[in-house]
């Protein structure tokens, strides 16, 4: 019987790595969004041990949250590795970084330095804190999973319908960071109870704009892959540079002029559109 000829199978070495460095490419965003799970669990963890120190340092890790989630859509969409499992994974990233970790960061911050209040209005004032906190987790998971199904506002890319999750925890974590304790702007855990009332308050209203049909603008048009113009760059290390010597002023102005500019067009929509159907 006569050996068998044995067929050589060619090796190509291309493929192999070009298929090696695509599961690489895969894994970028998925690290960026385990980055921002990673900072949200710490904000939680930091929250929860309560010292001024370790509730500034809270607000900074969801600061971090917000730029690894803009990182890894970002990185997906530049490199082509958009995936189902990615988008899902991101938003369950979202929920603890953006809705969980800011509602334990609010509560902690609003509620434990209380001093001024004693019996039951303490116990009245931690069930409202409770409830407002919760309201705030419950809009973050609602907002993500209409996103998730509706996706943009309708007909456009630039705008999101109802205020992104990410905005409403910057708001939350710039404040906190904003007025420190020891900072420029010194504040501390909040010791009074009527402006804890109104803290809580807020952070239910934030969660009420996430929920809402108000239109925020989302950024995605600008053409970051493209060349800009030298005073582009120049503007965005300047304020680089201010955000990394004047945080506190800085993102607590940014946070809140955005929070505020989108309420404020929805209103001017609002009533020239009742102005003209009036004079229809």
């Amino acid at each position: 019987m006569g050996a068998i000829e044995q067929q050589e199978i060619p090796f190509d070495g291309k493929r192999l790595r070009s298929r090696r460095l695509r599961r690489g490419i895969f894994l970028l965003p998925a690290m960026m969004t385990s980055a921002n799970l990673l900072c949200g669990y710490y904000a939680i963890v930091a929250a929860l041990v309560g010292s001024a120190d370790d509730l500034d340092r809270a607000a900074k890790s969801i600061g971090l949250a917000i730029l690894f989630d803009s990182l890894d859509g970002r990185i997906a969409r530049m490199t082509g590795t958009n995936t189902e499992f990615g988008v899902q994974f991101d938003s369950l990233a979202d929920v603890v970084s953006f809705g969980v970790a800011p509602a334990v960061l609010a509560y902690a911050w609003g509620f434990r330095g209380i001093t001024t209040m004693a019996g039951e209005g303490l116990h009245q004032l931690g069930e409202f804190a409770w409830v407002c906190c919760l309201a705030f987790l419950i809009c973050c998971a609602w907002r993500l999973a209409r996103f998730n199904v509706q996706g943009m506002a309708p007909g456009s890319s630039k705008y999101f319908i109802g205020m992104p999750t990410p905005a409403a925890a910057a708001v939350i974590a710039s404040i906190i960071h904003g007025f420190r304790q020891g900072g420029p702007m010194p504040l501390g855990p909040l010791q009074n109870g009527w402006w804890a009332v109104g803290w809580f308050i807020l952070a239910a209203a934030l969660g009420a704009l996430m929920t809402s049909t108000i239109r925020y603008y989302s950024f995605k048009d600008l053409p970051w892959a493209r060349k800009q113009p030298s005073l582009a760059i120049v503007l965005l290390c300047v304020l680089g540079a201010v955000i990394w010597r004047y945080s506190e002023y800085a993102l607590l102005s940014i946070a809140c002029t955005y929070t505020i500019v989108g309420v404020t067009l929805h209103l001017v929509r609002f009533f020239r559109h009742r102005l003209v159907s009036r004079t229809a």
